[in-house]
């Protein structure tokens, strides 16, 4: 796709953002005043919060996986109906378990939004080009997060009411629903599909099982009851079940292989505390404003802007910087430092905090995400093919919203403990109860309500402490990492991941002592040059019959004498190149253990040639092509 061709896809993928990140930051901020209006509680806050969380994290692996097989454009699309629909009902809710439902659909439709945007950009876009993009997704998120809180002030101070909060986003969806069907043009995969249903039902339910107990944990049971054993068990056993069922699965909705790459494992364990870190302290900020500082939620929204804008300036340099250099890991850890400097710092607010300090504590938490968030996602992408590109890309955003859930849920609580313990000592024992009881502040005579602002100011610090605490395991991620430049190429099969620069054993026959030169310039690349000697690389992918990739298969080139011209094994996901000195005919031979050995004639012509290999399990006879 040309430049112009992305602009126009990108806009509509960017209004599904804005429209996705408006229904958090508008309704977080108006949640105060619905939660009096329709008489909730703080638990019932935290579920309004943690519905949305858990449906779209539970479901983000399905929408991945989905656009492996079908047409992400189409899922797109219905991601914005599901969304939008839930979006409409919410403005209808005459009650809190009402309102709870409808957010639980939204938050479907936004675990397709947040999964399929980076897996459709991947598509189009390659990692090396994809940085500068990114600046535009951290422009939009801030737009987002700057208009949502300003936007629903405005709406509940005004006569329209909170309900138009919810009703606000619908022609924003409609508008990226058109603009998509009019720009966004993908190839569509054709295959015979067969989804793991069970899998999924049992890595949902596992999900589900733990994000409600970590809900409701301290409040409805105690932490150490029978209650608390059954949740845990279950989830740890459907859990397992998933792990049994996805490890045998030729279509698994969570692809179990692509934790042996380190890339990913660590990235999903950094990007799990930063969903932890970013959602359970950035979504009691309106709470803290309004209820512990007093503020209106236009105010509110205001005092949240060094936040937004630490974020839009850091995700738009580092991503113009990261286009530019192919280098993401300084960006990294530079964040990841940032993110734990500013955690730290907010951990010692309190109910009368100087807001301009508050304000400068904010900026650095939220120059940390933006080095962070989109970074996580994109070194993923740089490691896997564009078959696994939808699995690997939901992966990453499943353990972010994952960490976001567990951590409004289980901060949530700490919250409003700390709350009513706050509220008790000040009443001398009296009031115990006032953490969880209603936030209506108006109902409650003036010195009680003093009270309640003063222990809700002094509890949100210890909320930000755990975050912090949990930000140093993004760090310490971060930190392991090996950096891999990024790729000039949309599929690993186009070009080799640089990192099998160091699997490849050169031997060419002619010149086996002549000079091997050192890079004059500072694209990657993956083998060496002789020197006045033709290089064709030969590149692809070695695969079983049902699409896993072969790891660790060797794979030789000889001439047609039968001379071993260049050796190397496959990598993670089963990708191999291999220079090839000249041109004629050769032959390429690939074996791996409990596999049948496959051997082909290439006919070389001093060009790249791409050639994928399918190999057979021992005694099964598949041709190459």
């Amino acid at each position: 796709m040309t430049h112009r061709q992305i602009m126009k896809a990108f806009s509509g993928l960017l209004l599904a953002l804005l429209v996705a990140m408006l229904s958090s930051t508008i309704v977080s901020n108006a949640l105060p005043t619905i939660l009096a209006d329709l008489h909730g509680s703080q638990s019932q806050y935290t579920w309004v919060v943690t519905a949305t969380l858990l449906t779209s994290t539970a479901t983000t692996p399905l929408w991945g996986k989905l656009s492996d097989l079908f047409s992400k454009k189409l899922l797109y699309q219905l991601a914005i109906v599901i969304f939008t629909l839930g979006s409409a009902l919410g403005g209808i809710a005459q009650s809190m378990p009402e309102l709870i439902a409808y957010r639980a659909l939204q938050g479907i439709g936004l675990g397709g939004l947040q999964a399929l945007i980076q897996v459709v950009i991947a598509a189009m876009i390659s990692p090396r080009d994809r940085g500068r993009y990114s600046g535009y997704i951290g422009a939009t998120f801030a737009v987002a997060t700057v208009s949502g809180p300003l936007v629903g002030g405005l709406i509940v101070d005004s006569p329209l009411g909170w309900r138009w909060c919810f009703w606000v986003c619908v022609p924003v969806a409609v508008a990226a629903f058109v603009v998509l069907g009019r720009t966004l043009h993908l190839p569509v995969l054709t295959r015979k599909v067969k989804i793991d249903w069970l899998g999924a039902t049992l890595l949902v339910g596992g999900v589900a099982l733990l994000l409600i107990w970590v809900s409701l944990a301290g409040k409805s049971f105690a932490w150490g009851s029978w209650t608390t054993v059954a949740y845990v068990g279950g989830a740890l056993v459907s859990l397992g079940l998933a792990v049994f069922v996805e490890s045998r699965a030729s279509e698994p909705v969570l692809p179990l292989r692509l934790f042996r790459n380190r890339t990913i494992t660590l990235s999903v364990l950094g990007t799990l505390a930063v969903g932890t870190a970013m959602f359970g302290g950035s979504v009691f900020l309106g709470q803290y404003y309004q209820i512990a500082r007093g503020f209106s939620p236009t105010h509110a929204g205001l005092m949240t802007m060094p936040l937004v804008l630490g974020l839009f300036l850091s995700s738009t340099v580092s991503g113009q910087v990261i286009s530019r250099t192919g280098r993401t890991k300084p960006f990294m850890v530079a964040g990841a430092v940032l993110l734990l400097v500013g955690l730290g710092l907010l951990s010692t607010v309190d109910h009368a905090t100087n807001l301009t300090l508050m304000g400068s504590y904010l900026a650095v938490m939220g120059i940390g995400i933006g080095f962070l968030m989109q970074n996580l996602v994109l070194v993923v992408q740089n490691t896997v093919a564009m078959h696994d590109m939808g699995s690997a890309s939901s992966v990453v955003t499943f353990f972010r919203t994952l960490g976001g859930s567990a951590g409004v849920s289980a901060l949530g609580a700490v919250l409003s403990a700390q709350v009513a313990t706050n509220v008790s000592a000040a009443l001398g024992g009296k009031g115990g109860g006032a953490g969880g009881g209603s936030l209506d502040l108006k109902a409650l005579p003036e010195p009680v309500r003093a009270v309640v602002r003063t222990a809700y100011g002094d509890a949100t610090g210890k909320v930000f402490l755990i975050a912090a605490c949990i930000a140093v395991v993004t760090l310490l991620a971060v930190v392991l990492m090996r950096e891999t430049p990024l790729r000039a190429s949309l599929d690993l099969r186009e070009e080799a991941a640089p990192e099998e620069a160091e699997t490849v054993e050169f031997q060419p026959i002619q010149q086996a002592h002549a000079p091997r030169h050192a890079r004059t310039d500072d694209r990657p690349r993956a083998w060496f040059e002789p020197e006045q000697q033709p290089v064709s690389p030969v590149h692809g992918v070695v695969l079983t019959p049902d699409g896993a990739p072969v790891v660790g298969a060797a794979v030789t080139l000889t001439d047609a004498a039968g001379h071993q011209v260049a050796r190397t094994s496959t990598n993670d996901v089963g990708g191999y190149r291999l220079p090839a000195p000249g041109s004629g005919h050769h032959i390429l031979i690939t074996a791996a253990p409990e596999h049948t050995p496959e051997a082909v004639a290439l006919d070389l012509a001093g060009r790249p040639l791409h050639h994928d290999v399918t190999m057979a399990r021992a005694d099964s006879l598949v041709s190459v092509h």
